[in-house]
Order: C-alpha cells, then sequence, then structure tokens
C-alpha cells in the first residue's frame, strides 16, 4: 500500500520547500487540485528577517515572523505572527481539506507550532484521506510531530544537498503510487 503523507526534512537550505514546490507543481500540470500553505524566507539587502507564508490556492500572503514583529511568541530572533498564520496558513490547510486532491504544508515547526489552531487544522488534515506532502522541521520536537512521523501511512525523507535532485522524483513517484491506488479503489 502506497504512503500518503510524504514528508522532507533536513537542515536549513537543504531545498525543502523548492523540492516540495517542485512535486506540486508537477502534479497541478498533470490535473490534480493543490492546495495548503508554503513558508519563504523574507530578505532585506541579504539578510534573512523573516518568512512570510502563502496560501497555494489563493496566493493570499502574510506575515509568519519578523525581527520586527513587536508581539506574539519568541523563537530567537524572530516573533511569530500568529494572526496572519491562523488567517493565512490555517484557512489555506483548511480549504484544500475541502477542496483539493494533495495538501501541501510546509512547514510543521517550531513557529507554526505555537497555534493552536494550526495543530487542530494538520490534525484534520492527517485524518482525512487526502495525500499530504510537507516538511517538518529537522528538530521539531513535539507530540503531533511525534504522532504523525510514526503513522503507517507515513514516510519521512532526509534532504541533503548530494540528495535534493533525487528526492522530489522520488516523493512524486510515491504520490502518483497513492493517487492511483485511490483512484482505482485499491
Amino acid at each position: 500500500m502506497a504512503k500518503r503523507i510524504l514528508l522532507v526534512t533536513g537542515k536549513p537550505g537543504s531545498g525543502k520547500t523548492t523540492a516540495i514546490l517542485k512535486v506540486a507543481e508537477t502534479l497541478k500540470a498533470e490535473g490534480y487540485r493543490i492546495g495548503g500553505m508554503i513558508s519563504r524566507e523574507v530578505r532585506e539587502e541579504g539578510t534573512r528577517v523573516g518568512f512570510e507564508i502563502i496560501d497555494l490556492n489563493s496566493y493570499n500572503r502574510g506575515l509568519l515572523a519578523h525581527i520586527g514583529q513587536q508581539i506574539g511568541p519568541r523563537l530567537g530572533k524572530y516573533r511569530v505572527n500568529l494572526n496572519d498564520l491562523n488567517r493565512v496558513g490555517v484557512s489555506a490547510i483548511l480549504n484544500a481539506i475541502m477542496e483539493c486532491d494533495i495538501i501541501v504544508i510546509d512547514e510543521i515547526g517550531p513557529m507554526e507550532l505555537f497555534s493552536e489552531p494550526f495543530r487542530e487544522a494538520v490534525l484534520k488534515a492527517v485524518e482525512s484521506n487526502k495525500l499530504i506532502i510537507g516538511v517538518i522541521h529537522w528538530r521539531a520536537r513535539d507530540k503531533l510531530v511525534d504522532k504523525i512521523k510514526s503513522m503507517n501511512d507515513a514516510e519521512v525523507f532526509d534532504l541533503t544537498l548530494e540528495n535534493r535532485n533525487d528526492i522530489p522524483k522520488v516523493i512524486l513517484k510515491k504520490a502518483k503510487n497513492y493517487l492511483l491506488e485511490r483512484k482505482s479503489g485499491t
């Protein structure tokens, strides 16, 4: 039986978001409806100052965290913007559960896990029968992360600079296998 929850982990800068976006774009080009959220670095003059979140369906954007953010939980030099995370990220996941074939979640990590609505949305996605392609922060230690990683239909890929061109192909093949099994009812 093909795995349904395909997750990438790896050190910062290894290309996790790029990898899952390659898979998502290929599947979208093949006619599948893709939804969910991705995170991108925000840079000013070459220096990372924060992260934005983008809804893959509506292209709504929000600020996940920023060094200039005045309120919200602190993680290192950043403060997490729970309002935008819930408004953009959580709604993107919930909409993908209802409207899409594939749910993208980038990322399940320390910043996002400050939000209880985010946790609930991820749990709903995991409990759905939808294909999930996502990123788990390489050092995330959390009950939800442990639960997802230990699920029978979950597989985690450790992305490195050496394998980052191959892993998207592997995930794409596994995603297609799941989608074909689901379509044929096996």
